[in-house]
């Protein structure tokens, strides 16, 4: 009886809390500060022999310069309708058509581009262009003007990665239309790798894109060479096969402040044990067949294929072909405010 007496009577407090617009924090504190981290999220698969031929259908649909950024948005289907693979990553395919430009424009969230297909697409980023091929790694670094073309015969498809969900959540995306739709180019292409990508440096570097390294392209041939080298020149780690990120040349960190980005070298026939870790990922197989289980749940991969992977679920790769895997992550954000945690099996 005193039981059921105690909880009218907190009830009729929290009525009482809740006119004023409190609330009591020991009714939610399990919820909102949980034991260990937990994602509304779940893994998902996305087929880009599937997708492929919507996009090109997109194509006949509207121009590049019509849509300004042609994309069709992976959209996970745990929250649909909020443009996010996971969480904190936005990730899309976009499509540039023999002879169209992408007009150009800026915006406050930072972007990443990853070649699937196509040999003589380009983006220009702050007065440079850099022709794009299947694989490289491009970097549009927040608020730096940039563009998209494609000179050749063939269509460009590349994912797009941006840390839309993270800039939204404080309110502060936003873009800027440049008045040319295809802005002044002002160095010679090659110039920004030349400068930082050589193992050298300016002798007083310092990347014009503040906390963003000053290279924006990685080539794929660099990246595949080294490796397939170092794969040759030590066993696998256990949790992660043959993995290099990518870095700034500037002060070796991440390539972005707010995304991770690295690659994966699985031989035929290798498998890693299982880990997971607070970071959310995406996933893009630029070659090969495998499988990766992501707590429990099996996922068969082909070449070109995106994979969303929440955080602190458990994940293990095994390749049934040689695989060359691209991941890019929120794990910046994480190791920069401290709380980035990772377990291992």
């Amino acid at each position: 009886m005193a039981g059921k007496t105690t909880s009218a009577r907190r009830r009729a407090f929290y009525q009482r809390l809740a006119a004023f617009e409190a609330a009591p924090l020991w009714e939610v504190l399990g919820n909102i500060v949980p034991r260990q981290p937990t994602s509304h999220y779940h893994a998902h698969q996305w087929h880009y022999s599937q997708l492929r031929p919507l996009l090109l259908e997109a194509g006949d649909l509207l121009t590049a310069e019509e849509a300004e950024r042609r994309v069709l948005v992976l959209e996970n289907p745990s929250c649909p309708g909020q443009s996010r693979a996971t969480p904190s990553l936005y990730a899309g395919l976009q499509l540039i058509l023999p002879g169209e430009t992408a007009p150009a424009h800026r915006h406050t969230p930072s972007a990443l581009r990853f070649l699937i297909e196509g040999e003589r697409g380009y983006t220009s980023v702050g007065g440079e262009r850099t022709t794009m091929r299947e694989g490289d790694f491009v970097i549009t670094p927040a608020w730096a003007w940039h563009d998209h073309g494609n000179d050749g015969d063939e269509p460009v498809i590349w994912l797009d990665g941006l840390d839309i969900p993270v800039i939204s959540y404080f309110e502060s995306v936003f873009s800027d239309p440049h008045e040319e739709s295809r802005q002044p180019l002002s160095r010679p292409e090659g110039d920004s790798l030349a400068r930082y990508g050589q193992n050298l440096l300016p002798i007083d570097a310092r990347s014009p894109y503040g906390p963003t390294t000053p290279i924006f392209n990685y080539p794929y041939e660099r990246t595949r060479d080294a490796l397939i080298k170092a794969a040759l020149g030590a066993a696998p780690d256990e949790h992660w096969g043959t993995t290099l990120r990518y870095a700034n040349p500037i002060d070796g960190g991440w390539p972005m402040p707010t995304l991770a980005t690295w690659m994966t070298h699985l031989r035929k026939g290798e498998q890693t044990t299982a880990l997971r870790s607070t970071d959310s990922q995406v996933m893009h197989v630029v070659e090969g067949r495998g499988e990766i289980t992501i707590d429990g749940q099996v996922i068969s991969f082909g070449p070109k294929d995106v994979i969303a992977i929440p955080g602190w679920q458990w994940r293990r790769l095994s390749a049934s072909e040689d695989c060359f895997l691209f991941f890019f992550s929120d794990r910046a954000l994480h190791e920069k405010l401290g709380f980035h945690r990772e377990e291992r099996q």
